[in-house]
């Protein structure tokens, strides 16, 4: 077994990869108000290039973790990482609404096996009863720390250098990350050396698809994705149009939403596993801590009739508050359900279904704001995590 510094230089690079992934594409919603004026691109063109992204993404996010569950997540994650910060810095040379989406669409191709190898990665590193707090640090939290960081650094970038050298800036860091995880990287593989001979390999594809638990967390991402894509690409367009924020303003506030995600993501698996401590069941307390956070959300709503756009921001972080705290123990709630080999495939399997909702909803996103607004986007997206809920507690009910 590997020292203790080797879980933490894993958890560490495994955070890393995450924050990456959130922080490349969060750039260009930040930037949106800018490269959509230069481009001379609709909403509906906007739309269509995040589109691009989540179809490509959610696509991959199912063949990229059947992948990772068959190279291992040292060679899966690095070429991913590799793949996804060339297409970020390709962003520097768009000409064109059409060569926009195509770079997104590259860019969802990039970042599709990131999620399931770094929830992989962290059953391989660390035991049930602290897993879902390193699952909530790797995955949410650490993804919130990219979000958080984006949108003044993104904007910073912008304004000293243009646009173009903030999507550069992006492709270096990835660069430089993927140097160090492949110099640094060895799985401490506490569940056992997952890809070496004797080991058993992800289970069918067949025998996962009889399962009502797989179904059921399929069907809470293919809800829920959708909402946390609008939240991530539409809420500085909502700042811009709706409460007149310039780019400076938008990175004073939009990153104050992901500053909540990243704290309840943490606490949220603190929260869980001290549950498991005190003797709750595995499944039960991830349960618990996904009720409380389901039955928050509505209170985002509020934000529409905020009388300024800090206020509106801090409402709308409360629904990011909970999904905190409802995807740091679904993921855990994941991989306690499957053994380790099955994890990011069955992780990949719950993304796509996700995302190629996600892909609808940011295709009809910039439709029906074109025509209503941003109200029926807003309250629609409170209004799902309940219905989230029920589908895990009628669906989930023990281990696999």
């Amino acid at each position: 077994m590997s020292s203790r510094p080797s879980y933490v230089w894993a958890a560490a690079l495994l955070s890393g990869a995450s924050a990456l992934s959130f922080f490349d594409r969060q750039a260009l919603s930040v930037l949106a108000p800018t490269v959509t004026a230069e481009l001379g691109m609709t909403n509906a063109d906007y739309g269509r290039a995040v589109s691009a992204f989540t179809l490509a993404y959610c696509v991959m996010f199912a063949v990229g973790g059947r992948l990772i569950d068959r190279v291992g997540t040292r060679t899966g994650l690095g070429l991913s990482v590799a793949f996804w910060s060339l297409a970020s810095a390709l962003h520097a040379t768009t000409r064109s609404d059409a060569q926009l989406a195509f770079f997104r669409l590259l860019l969802g191709v990039g970042e599709g096996a990131c999620f399931p190898a770094v929830a992989r990665g962290v059953v391989e590193s660390f035991p049930e009863r602290q897993r879902a707090l390193a699952m909530g640090i790797a995955t949410t939290g650490a993804s919130a720390i990219g979000a958080v960081l984006a949108p003044p650094v993104i904007a910073w970038l912008a304004l000293a250098a243009g646009w173009r050298a903030a999507f550069l800036a992006t492709g270096l860091l990835g660069a430089l990350w993927t140097l160090g995880w492949f110099a640094g990287y060895r799985a401490p593989a506490i569940c056992g050396s997952l890809g070496s001979s004797g080991m058993p390999g992800p289970w069918a594809w067949r025998r996962l698809l009889r399962l009502r638990s797989v179904w059921g967390l399929v069907l809470t991402r293919f809800l829920l994705d959708p909402v946390f894509y609008i939240y991530m690409f539409w809420i500085p367009q909502y700042l811009h149009q709706e409460r007149g924020a310039s780019l400076s303003e938008i990175g004073a506030l939009a990153w104050i939403p992901f500053l909540t995600l990243g704290m309840s993501s943490c606490v949220g698996g603190a929260v869980s596993d001290w549950l498991v401590r005190r003797g709750r069941p595995l499944v039960e307390a991830r349960k618990l801590v996904m009720g409380a956070a389901a039955f928050l959300t509505p209170v985002s709503i509020l934000a529409l009739w905020a009388p300024n756009s800090l206020l509106a921001v801090l409402l709308l972080g409360v629904l990011l508050l909970a999904h905190g705290f409802w995807m740091t123990n679904y993921m855990a709630l994941t991989a306690d359900l499957f053994p380790a080999a099955t994890v990011a495939t069955v992780v990949g399997l719950a993304g796509m279904a996700g995302g190629l909702a996600g892909f609808a909803a940011n295709l009809g996103t910039g439709y029906l704001v074109d025509a209503m607004g941003f109200a029926p986007v807003f309250i629609a997206c409170g209004l799902l995590y309940p219905v989230g809920y029920g589908v895990i507690v009628l669906s989930v009910r023990r281990r696999a």
